[in-house]
């Protein structure tokens, strides 16, 4: 059984719903533009693959833990504040990060940004389900769109900019995080009647993670993520074993991969969950996803087959993104806020762990099509998860008659 469809156009939502969005867009930039620089980032600053990929790790890893607490943080001091603290953190540690002189440095304020962007990207995530006209559905298919348009426009920038200089893309992104933090200043406005919020507890997103639903989806998004950041964070280097190492023609690669991921986010996730079942979705494409990266590992030496594989990878992921955070907000009946930061958490831990795993795997096996094994066995036993724990997803599937009410207050605390 197929869940609802979404009612009413997703482009028809208050103003402060795009002011947010925007942000998310210049947010999850931050995850793609690095792609295009890190063989520039090796060789100016001296670092070895390994190294570089813990540009990724260290702001994934930080991003997955303090999401843990971003939800009993905006139940204190309001999604509101809570979204221009982490804002600006971006602003200040990407634009210490393009100042910096060894790859330490920029690893350490990698994780400051980190920082900035836990307490952002998941208050936006339950403050746009709250505020977004037409249901929870279309505030995810947003919410994901701008998933999909800041992980395009990352690595075109970061191309750009990084054909200037490695530093570019880092201020850059420093420069438009400030432009989202003048927009939600600006265009945010809690409402003139709102009852005072109750605060969540601190072990909230952890005794979420007991709920059945809510950690069948968050062990999925663990492995899943792992494959996704394999994709992202290693093809870079694969690509550079066969003759792409520039920062602009890498960029231009993964503008359409991200280009891709924006369009089946949009469109085509919510077309196949109106036809099918959300778990039903999950099974049939995470598998093409695995499919795709075994065929990376066994033409890692071409470099076509590597780009096409790239875009095609793009298309499966914009529908994976969309189908799993609308399971992991549906899965259960706690507060969006608390079910973000549980998910979020768990979610960004396994992409952390991806990118310095592949580059030891490629250097211990002495070959780039390592990392992509690895990836598809993750992907594997993310679809093996669903399967086996598919009895458990019934509300994620909306099979169970009680719903969630879609304009829940964001930062309702879990009183049991």
């Amino acid at each position: 059984m197929a869940h609802e469809p979404a009612s009413g156009s997703i482009l028809k939502q208050p103003i402060a719903v795009w002011a947010i969005a925007f942000a998310c867009v210049v947010s999850f930039m931050g995850i793609g533009l690095v792609d295009p620089i890190l063989p520039a980032i090796a060789e100016s600053l001296k670092a070895t693959p390994t190294e570089t990929e813990m540009l990724f790790t260290t702001y994934l890893l930080i991003t997955g833990v303090m999401m843990f607490f971003t939800s009993w943080l905006s139940s204190r001091i309001g999604a509101k504040t809570t979204l221009l603290v982490g804002l600006a953190l971006i602003v200040v540690f990407a634009g210490l990060a393009g100042s910096s002189h060894t790859v330490g440095e920029v690893i350490g304020l990698r994780a400051g940004w980190g920082l900035g962007n836990a307490l952002f990207i998941s208050t936006a995530l339950a403050s746009i389900v709250g505020a977004a006209s037409g249901g929870a559905a279309n505030a995810i298919i947003l919410y994901e769109a701008a998933l999909g348009l800041g992980l395009a426009v990352g690595p075109l920038v970061g191309g750009l900019l990084g054909d200037i200089s490695w530093r570019g893309p880092f201020f850059g992104t420093s420069a438009l995080m400030a432009i989202g933090f003048v927009a939600i200043v600006t265009m945010l406005r809690a409402p003139k009647a709102q009852a005072k919020p109750v605060r969540t507890p601190l072990s909230a997103p952890f005794r979420g993670l007991a709920r059945p639903g809510l950690a069948i989806m968050a062990a999925t998004a663990l492995f899943y993520n792992m494959g996704f950041f394999v994709l992202l964070a290693w093809t870079p280097f694969a690509l550079q074993a066969v003759g792409v190492s520039d920062a602009l023609q890498l960029g231009y690669i993964f503008f359409g991969w991200g280009l891709a991921v924006a369009i089946t986010s949009v469109f085509v996730a919510p077309m196949l969950t109106a036809r099918m079942r959300r778990t039903t979705v999950l099974i049939v494409v995470i598998p093409l996803l695995a499919i795709v990266e075994l065929l990376a590992a066994l033409f890692h030496s071409s470099l076509v087959g590597l780009i096409v594989l790239v875009v095609i990878g793009g298309l499966f992921l914009g529908i994976l993104n969309t189908v799993l955070t609308e399971c992991s907000m549906e899965a259960t009946d706690l507060p969006r806020a608390v079910a973000s930061s549980a998910y979020s958490g768990v979610r960004f831990v396994g992409g952390a762990i991806a990118p310095p795993l592949a580059s030891f795997l490629a250097s211990r096996f002495g070959t780039s099509a390592a990392p992509f094994w690895y990836g598809v066995i993750v992907l594997v036993i993310a679809t093996l998860i669903v399967v086996l724990g598919r009895s458990k997803l019934g509300r994620a599937d909306g099979r169970e008659e009680h719903r969630v009410e879609v304009g829940e207050a964001i930062a309702v605390g879990d009183a049991d």
